[in-house]
């Protein structure tokens, strides 16, 4: 089954890191990726730049609104994202409890849900 990591942090937090400190909590994210990956659970993860570079895109009766920031204004953003593999969500959550960067920050744990088409490859209704 696969599992998204949703990490969030308060960015003023880690502004207020000293330099040596907010590199040691990259430092560690990195290093654990690595870890999963050697474990055979990772499929794929990355950060993000901070909130103040998102646009949210909103259409609506065909209408295009482009605004600048996150969809959200809350105190943590959205900082980073895990993707693994992991045999159910007690497993997955234990994996994302060892997330070095959650002691500064939150994890948030979701099954990913597969989507399917109405009708299959040959385009014949499922």
């Amino acid at each position: 089954m696969k599992f998204m990591f949703v990490i969030c942090h308060d960015e003023k937090v880690l502004d207020a890191m000293p330099e040596k400190e907010s590199q040691a909590v990259v430092d560690s994210a990195i290093e654990y990726a690595e870890e999963i990956r050697r474990s055979g659970h990772f499929i794929v993860s990355n950060a993000l730049q901070r909130a103040r570079t998102a646009r949210t895109i909103r259409v609506q009766a065909g209408t295009v609104t482009v605004t600048d920031g996150p969809f959200a204004e809350t105190k943590e953003q959205v900082m980073g994202f895990f993707l693994i593999e992991a045999k159910d969500m007690d497993e997955a959550c234990a994996i994302a409890a060892r997330f070095p960067p959650a002691r500064v920050g939150v994890v948030e744990v979701r099954p990913v849900q597969e989507l399917t088409h109405s009708r299959d490859r040959r385009g014949l209704p499922n």
